[in-house]
């Protein structure tokens, strides 16, 4: 099984406040949800919280300590616990929030990681990543466009 994250982060690893994000470009709601159908993905609750609903054409495992039933999602106690549901699957994205990416980081695979050109101010940060862990695989650099009103990179790094 390979265990990814998928995140979104500015320069200063900033990824969210308030439990919102803190930028709108529609080209990384593409790529999150184009990299994401189809598969399992794993969040905690107050990612789900943010999101509202289970993601569709997907697989919601959804993990929290509190004892609740949410339509359309799996319900686990920890990351370890979810992943066990998933058998040999052959990719498990971990989608946030920040408590749940500093748990899964020591057991990643591979990060599927925008940044977004710019630092923000931020009450929510992603793990610092370290690069003697990691080889970038891939990159794609992209200007801001009118839909798209930010400088941002879809970065893939696999651990080495």
């Amino acid at each position: 099984m390979i265990i990814s994250i998928i995140v979104a982060i500015a320069e200063n690893y900033a990824i969210g406040k308030n439990n919102q994000l803190l930028w709108h470009l529609p080209n990384d709601l593409k790529h999150f949800r184009d990299v994401t159908t189809g598969r399992t993905v794993i969040m905690g609750r107050k990612t789900f919280d943010s999101v509202g609903k289970p993601l569709p054409r997907r697989r919601n495992i959804v993990v929290t300590r509190q004892d609740i039933e949410i339509s359309g999602c799996e319900v686990v106690k920890s990351i370890e616990e979810g992943l066990a549901l998933c058998g040999p699957e052959e990719e498990v994205m971990i989608v946030g929030g920040a408590e749940i990416y500093r748990q899964a980081m020591p057991i990643t695979n591979r990060i599927y990681l925008t940044i977004v050109h710019q630092a923000f101010d931020a009450d929510t940060f992603f793990p610092q990543i370290d690069d003697a862990d990691w080889q970038q695989t891939s990159r794609e650099d992209f200007a801001p466009d009118e839909k798209n009103p930010l400088p941002y990179s879809f970065i893939q790094l696999d651990r080495r």
